[in-house]
């Protein structure tokens, strides 16, 4: 079993807490961690396609060659997935504890 995804979510939530319990920035610590693996697996959906039809070589690449549905897997989908929906969990629960929070204290 392929346990990248799980890694990838575990990376991305840590820096969503550490954004989120030094800033209070929930939303911007989830988006920084998923960010990196949304453009670590184009990269090497990029790196696919030139093995694939680009004869090795960067420059045979389109701009959309890394946007190719053939070059992509599930694995590779996965791997950005998976942080993106951990990391919105992370965010909503911050998000329902600040507004209960604030709300009984009024």
């Amino acid at each position: 079993m392929d346990f990248s995804p799980l890694l990838h979510a575990l990376a991305a939530v840590v820096l969503q807490c550490l954004c989120g319990l030094s800033l209070s920035k929930w939303g911007i610590g989830g988006a920084m961690g998923c960010l990196w693996f949304i453009a670590r697996e184009q990269t090497q959906a990029e790196y696919r396609w030139i093995a694939l039809f680009g004869h090795g070589k960067r420059a045979n690449m389109p701009w959309w060659g890394g946007f190719d549905w053939q070059v992509w897997n599930l694995a590779s989908l996965l791997d950005w997935l998976v942080p993106v929906a951990a990391c919105t969990a992370v965010w909503l629960v911050a998000r329902y504890r600040s507004s209960s929070t604030s709300s009984n204290l009024v």
